[in-house]
């Protein structure tokens, strides 16, 4: 009876913390954007040479390879053309169609907002416009690439702040430059900013609603990579990312998760995540996520700490680093062992 209550007490401390304070109650819901892009309708009722086209819904990313892999390039391109926004989201593509779709599918938009990836210089491999946007950004040499990096950032980022500049080393492009830089030319690094995530720190930053679908369109994004032959990435995970890769890890054929500034990871151990991956945690003396409660009830909270002796993963050396995203900050010893990692020196 009194261990029952004393798991009642933490229940409620942790959901008085989350939903009593006016950091937290700040937080707008959203709605998950989820699901292939616009135009997906008239891509299934299209076809090319006489032949029906996958289904952005229901082919996995290796039938897609396989039915690209089947066309010449005039046929490639008339379908880049006829259906941009379809040909730059589906996985398993191939990778220069994916990125000329994604310039034109921007151009397309007309906002001012997302103007900057339509350069010519952007290898933008994703692009949804629909809700806040999504957006997957390569930087590096993907389709020659001897190691690949994942960066899955977390709550308030979205198209029109995936590269907005902030300081050195922040935002979902930041990181994913800062650690392209310190691995060298041998890494590319996707900046995936590919889910709906929360706005603020409400309720949808507590709760895991948003995290899961985030982690269906993770782990299918790493399938596309796989099917295009690309090495079986490294996802570094920020903040409530990290809720989205701790649920899709399981999914994945990442060789190792690296979480940073994490909430917790829906599993209350490394070995609960069932992944064959290497488990890396790191927090900073001056993080303010060590304050949130490390519980879960009644969906809110999202379980134990990864950086905690107990979880299991393995230690990054962060004891440089400033706030809570400062982990990518030029010269930290985390930066410097997330890029041992990410091309595979670290294990």
């Amino acid at each position: 009876m009194r261990r029952f209550t004393r798991t009642l007490v933490t229940a409620a401390v942790a959901v008085a913390a989350v939903v009593g304070t006016a950091g937290w109650a700040s937080g707008d819901s959203q709605r998950a954007v989820t699901g292939p892009p616009p135009g997906a309708d008239a891509w299934r009722a299209d076809t090319e040479g006489g032949r029906p086209l996958p289904d952005p819904a229901a082919a996995s990313p290796g039938e897609v390879a396989r039915f690209f892999a089947a066309l010449d390039e005039g046929a490639q391109r008339r379908l880049l053309h006829r259906h941009p926004l379809v040909v730059g989201n589906l996985d398993g593509a191939p990778l220069p169609l994916r990125y000329e779709a994604n310039r034109l599918a921007v151009a397309a938009t007309g906002e001012a907002r997302y103007a900057s990836l339509a350069a010519p210089d952007r290898q933008v491999l994703a692009f949804d416009p629909r809700g806040r946007g999504q957006v997957a950004e390569v930087f590096g040499d993907l389709a020659h690439a001897a190691h690949v990096s994942v960066v899955v950032p977390g709550s308030d980022n979205d198209a029109s702040r995936h590269d907005d500049r902030r300081r050195e080393g922040t935002g979902p492009a930041g990181m994913a430059r800062s650690l392209r830089t310190a691995a060298g030319g041998g890494t590319a690094v996707i900046a995936w900013t590919g889910y709906t995530t929360p706005v603020g720190v409400g309720l949808d930053a507590a709760d895991g609603r948003l995290a899961k679908a985030g982690a269906v369109r993770l782990a299918r994004f790493t399938a596309g990579l796989d099917a295009v032959g690309a090495p079986d990435p490294v996802l570094f995970c920020h903040s409530y990312g990290s809720v989205v890769c701790g649920l899709a890890a399981r999914d994945t054929d990442a060789t190792d998760v690296v979480v940073l500034g994490s909430p917790g990871m829906r599993a209350g151990s490394a070995a609960a995540l069932h992944t064959g991956a290497r488990v890396w945690a790191a927090r900073g003396p001056s993080d303010w996520i060590a304050d949130v409660p490390h519980v879960e009830f009644a969906g809110i909270g999202h379980g134990a700490d990864p950086a905690s002796p107990a979880f299991g993963a393995r230690r990054v050396p962060a004891a440089d680093v400033q706030g809570h995203t400062g982990y990518f900050a030029s010269g930290t010893r985390s930066l410097a062992a997330f890029a041992a990692i990410a091309k595979g020196e670290l294990r």
